[in-house]
């Protein structure tokens, strides 16, 4: 969710594709280093992220730092598990067709509408969690497991049919440029802070889901390796959602700006990009609005699942 939902604000508002050089940079130089620590520390004291710590240093206030990723998983749990709502709810309106016909005025009051609404949000928000509780207790391999073996092939593949869709569309060399080509003059402190947070962020560097994950690991696990595949496929997953997001943005003729925050690009811009990018063809817009939002959706409860865990 981190990727497919923050990754394309980030990059949208710190210049596209030097923000991504940055961004990879920071991956490999801060990123895999960091993740490599967390399964050192997961695998050698098969514990939850409270007590790696405590056993690894006992009677030392180090304790604190396994406590402190709990804590950081349960703050960003609980506004996930918010915005996983959201996507469940936009999800079914794409598929009843329901922004057919809308305009651009229509969307942002449709969001706010929504999002000001505590019961069908808090409805929404209750049932993510309630899935994601029952994939838990589940256990590793029957759980978590399982699930992630459906689910991520799932995701990957609605990915590869929106980038394909996205960059047919006439006019979305615009956004292609805008992640392939760098404008280096745009890279200050400020892109290299959001850089390096995104880094932490997509990775979950730091919140506990690494070390508490590498504590099933066992001791034919090659950790340079899984760590490798691990922020691979991330990124990919982050870059594809930028070619899913802005040749479709740059299509429609918006300009990205600093009120393209989260909410506002995915949940007001992004479905009235859709009904204009396919004006012509308004089922194949209903389509790509379904399965982008259904793709967010499953990307939700992989994040929900994940911090769940912890």
């Amino acid at each position: 969710l981190g990727n497919i939902w923050r990754f394309p604000v980030e990059t949208g508002q710190n210049g596209g594709a030097a923000f991504i050089i940055v961004y990879l940079l920071c991956v490999v130089l801060l990123g895999l280093p960091i993740m490599m620590s967390e399964f050192l520390i997961g695998r050698s004291t098969h514990s939850n992220t409270a007590g790696a710590y405590r056993k690894l240093a006992p009677g030392t206030p180090w304790k604190w730092v396994g406590r402190l990723g709990v804590l950081s998983g349960f703050v960003i749990l609980s506004y996930y598990s918010v915005v996983a709502g959201w996507t469940a709810e936009y999800t079914v309106l794409a598929a009843s067709n329901y922004f057919d016909g809308k305009t651009t005025a229509d969307f942002p009051q449709i969001f706010s509408e929504f999002s000001a609404n505590p019961w069908i949000c808090t409805l929404w928000m209750l049932a993510f969690m309630v899935l994601t509780h029952i994939v838990v207790v589940r256990g590793v391999k029957s759980g978590i497991e399982k699930f992630s073996k459906i689910m991520m092939p799932a995701l990957f593949v609605i990915i590869l049919i929106l980038v394909v869709c996205s960059v047919s569309l006439p006019g979305a060399s615009k956004g292609v440029e805008f992640l392939l080509k760098p404008d280096f003059s745009k890279i200050d402190g400020s892109v290299i802070l959001s850089a390096m947070g995104q880094a932490f962020f997509s990775l979950s560097l730091g919140l506990g889901c690494l070390c508490t994950y590498a504590s099933y690991f066992g001791k034919d696990t090659n950790l340079g390796k899984t760590a490798l595949n691990v922020s691979v496929i991330d990124t990919m997953v982050a870059i594809m959602a930028g070619f899913i997001i802005f040749p479709a943005v740059f299509n429609a003729g918006y300009q990205l700006g600093s009120g393209d925050v989260g909410p506002s690009l995915i949940f007001i811009t992004l479905p009235n990009v859709f009904n204009q990018a396919f004006a012509a063809m308004p089922l194949v817009g209903t389509i790509i609005a379904l399965l982008f939002y259904g793709l967010l959706s499953l990307a939700a409860l992989t994040s929900l699942i994940s911090l769940h865990e912890v």
